[in-house]
């Protein structure tokens, strides 16, 4: 995949949230502008337009001219510190923003030779086009906004839809949650209660938890689960946590040389294959030893 940089767009007012910094709010214990980073976290380089603060990685910070100038006066400050044939372009209050939307992006913006498209943008579930979720060619990014910023004699309180007016570019389906943006407090209230929901609860967590520990691993959680489950049920209910992390210790170990994830994570495999079997050795004896003390039946009755 050709490489890219991403802009993040981190300013505004949040009138909405009551003047909130919204970048900080935090959906699923982190804030929702580290939830945006982590999934570009193969750009190039990593510019967020808006006001300082803490970063789950490093960024290049700069503002838009004046402050509180719009997402086009953003994106014109922000275009100045990239340099990447293709740039990717973010509000910074997607929580469910993940890197398969991204990919879907940069495959769809890919530059295909002369007559190519100028880029993608993703389409919500209405149908409606996401200018701050989309890859844009450097190069007509730049003479647009140029354009506009002579037509207009600055790139301050200017519509978004002059910029996408006049670019053509490809659509991406973005599915029912990635372009779900936090405007309002009930947005928040929202995005917190579907990451607690059954079916994405375990996936979100054990992603906030690699995140916040800087682990770059798939690992079949499923597998991990089964672990836990046959340590409860075969040796004692203590057993599952303290038993999934000397899988995690033991397969850290064996990982340390390692060139790269996919050795990591068949350490962690690896590591749980083999406490499964010893559970399942404890269950079977235990199993073995309460036949034994049980009384055969023979002569069950008998006076």
């Amino acid at each position: 995949m050709t490489a890219y940089d991403v802009i993040v767009l981190a300013g505004g007012a949040a009138k909405r949230l009551g003047g909130a910094d919204k970048p900080a709010v935090r959906v699923g214990g982190r804030a929702l502008l580290d939830r945006v980073l982590a999934a570009c976290s193969g750009a190039g380089a990593t510019v967020v337009v808006g006001g300082r603060r803490p970063t789950s990685r490093p960024v290049v910070w700069t503002r838009e001219v004046p402050e509180g100038g719009g997402p086009l006066a953003a994106l014109g400050a922000g275009v100045r510190l990239t340099t990447a044939e293709r740039v990717l372009v973010l509000s910074a209050d997607l929580p469910f923003l993940g890197p398969a939307t991204v990919d879907a992006l940069l495959a769809a913006g890919e530059d295909g030779g002369e007559g190519s498209r100028e880029g993608a943008l993703c389409t919500d579930p209405d149908g409606r086009d996401q200018p701050l979720l989309a890859v844009y060619r450097a190069e007509p990014l730049r003479r647009e906004l140029a354009l506009l910023a002579a037509e207009h004699g600055s790139l301050a309180g200017l519509p978004l839809r002059l910029l996408t007016g006049e670019l053509d570019l490809a659509r991406v389906d973005a599915g029912p949650h990635a372009a779900f943006d936090c405007d309002t407090w009930e947005d928040i209230a929202a995005a917190r209660a579907r990451i607690r929901e059954h079916g994405a609860v375990l996936d979100e967590w054990i992603t906030s938890v690699k995140n916040e520990l800087g682990i770059e691993l798939d690992v079949d959680t499923d597998v991990l689960l089964d672990l836990a489950r046959d340590a409860a049920h075969g040796v004692a209910r203590p057993a599952a946590p303290l038993t999934t992390f000397l899988v995690g210790y033991a397969a850290a170990r064996a990982s340390a040389a390692a060139a790269g994830p996919e050795e990591a994570a068949a350490a962690v495999a690896e590591a749980a294959r083999k406490a499964t079997a010893l559970a399942l050795r404890w269950e079977a004896e235990a199993a073995e030893e309460q036949s034994r003390a049980e009384p055969s039946g023979e002569g069950a009755g008998t006076p």
